[in-house]
């Protein structure tokens, strides 16, 4: 029997149904279930306003204050962290988690599974996760990314009306349901299972492998190739806002002018990006990113 912290934000829900379903094989195991809040919790549903503002602080990972939380023990033979990534970084909640003293000394030569909600692009958030985790000696043993299947365009206008409404359900009944799909929350029980035969084998360190024969990580070419530009793109406006503001000038201006420019590149520069690399890169490139797949799958830090 295992003792077993499993950690996480959710603002929607989505996470916590899918960390719900993932701990229903380990009941056997003593489970210490933590699901963190904001001391100035983030609304939910969004508006445009507040949806886009914490941008600057998520990317440059400045930590917000979390309500008090109590571990019940200093030390846990296993850590399961769920997060969500927002502008291809952790949420503000998961990134200020791994910046406490408390939950870093917990993570010390503990054993670490990430599960993550996301809409598709979760290798950023995920690298920095890894960085922190390694930098305070846990140790990762496996992750799990559950995605809005939908393909990238529509998905992004699909949550955009799940984020504002706060109604998971078709927009217009045209374009698909936004999320993680109902089936893939329900069957996220399966990775439980691999884990749980893993404790029972004594064998933590097959769990990522195994559980790859599952389904628990998925990259889209596509996907790759756009978070690898984009987070340098992320970086630089956050700091141009921070400037900004830290000049006098109106943060809510550069917030709606980040706004303006993400949604031009996304539907716009974009799929023309793409498409050069897909004609004249990517036939050049499998071997390196078939590379770069696997150490992202199995916790490398890539540059």
């Amino acid at each position: 029997m295992k003792d077993i912290l499993c950690i996480n934000y959710s603002q929607s829900g989505q996470l916590d149904a899918i960390l719900d379903n993932f701990l229903v094989p380990l009941s056997g195991h003593n489970i210490e279930r933590v699901k963190l809040a904001p001391v100035n919790p983030y609304s939910f549903p969004w508006t445009t306003k507040n949806f886009y503002d914490p941008m600057p602080e998520t990317v440059l990972e400045e930590p917000v204050e979390l309500e008090p939380v109590s571990f019940a023990k200093e030390k846990y033979d296993l850590i399961i962290l769920g997060y969500q990534p927002w502008f291809l970084s952790p949420s503000l909640p998961t990134s200020s988690l791994l910046q406490q003293a408390s939950f870093k000394s917990r993570l010390n030569g503990t054993e670490v599974i990430t599960v993550i909600g996301a809409r598709n692009m979760w290798i950023n958030a995920q690298k920095s996760v890894i960085g922190h985790i390694k930098a305070n000696g846990g140790i990762l043993i496996g992750n799990v990314a559950l995605v809005d299947r939908a393909p990238n365009h529509l998905s992004a206008i699909s949550i955009v009306h799940w984020m504002m409404t706060g109604k998971k359900e078709r927009k217009w009944g045209v374009f698909p349901k936004p999320g993680v799909s109902d089936k893939d929350i329900a069957n996220c029980s399966r990775f439980g299972d691999v884990l749980n035969n893993a404790i029972l084998e004594h064998a933590l360190e097959d769990f990522q492998k195994n559980a790859m024969k599952h389904g628990a990580v998925q990259i889209k070419t596509s996907i790759l190739f756009i978070e690898r530009k984009a987070k340098k793109i992320f970086v630089l406006w956050a700091n141009q806002i921070k400037k900004k503001e830290a000049e006098g000038k109106n943060r809510a201006f550069w917030i709606q002018f980040f706004r303006i420019y993400l949604n031009i590149a996304l539907f716009g520069v974009a799929p023309i990006l793409l498409l050069f690399y897909v004609i004249l890169i990517l036939p050049f490139s499998v071997g390196l990113v078939r590379r770069r797949k696997s150490e992202i799958i199995y916790g490398e830090l890539i540059n």
